[in-house]
């Protein structure tokens, strides 16, 4: 059987709801790279799981696809966020992938252009606030409390 992203291989574990649509970009399945010196430090068998061969090069999309597929469900239209750099490139992403608007909010002057390259290129809107990344992250839950779905 071909690998159809984690929602897919983990739904069985997973407390999603029943509405949840699943949105893979094939996330996780990413190798173990056997640690020989490391394990032998340490007197047991070790890896590492390499994430950066994640879609979006981070761990964030395992999380994301549950999130995004768990919106859709609910008929959601938009998605946003608050981030410095990857979180807003896996909800960027996913958004794309499912067809929804992606917003980022992001604290203004604290976020290497470099950082949300992946967002922009996946068409999130990206706008600065003055303040930090909890300011962002306060303005995301007033949005999301103060506007009802789907938006």
């Amino acid at each position: 059987m071909t690998y159809q992203g984690l929602i897919q291989r983990y739904r069985q574990y997973l407390d999603l709801p029943a509405h949840t649509q699943t949105v893979s970009l094939l996330e996780g399945n990413t190798p173990l790279i056997p640690m020989p010196r490391l394990s032998r430090d340490f007197d047991c068998e070790l890896f590492i799981k390499y994430e950066g061969l994640n879609p979006t090069g981070s761990f964030k999309d395992r999380g994301m696809t549950a999130a995004i597929s768990e919106a859709v469900g609910r008929g959601a239209k938009t998605v946003i966020c608050a981030s410095t750099g990857n979180t807003a490139a896996s909800a960027a992403a996913y958004a794309a992938r499912a067809g929804l608007r992606s917003i980022v909010l992001i604290p203004e002057g604290k976020v290497a252009v470099g950082k949300l390259a992946g967002a922009i290129a996946y068409g999130a809107e990206v706008i600065q606030i003055q303040g930090s990344f909890d300011d962002a992250l306060t303005l995301v839950v007033e949005i999301t409390q103060k506007t009802p779905l789907p938006w």
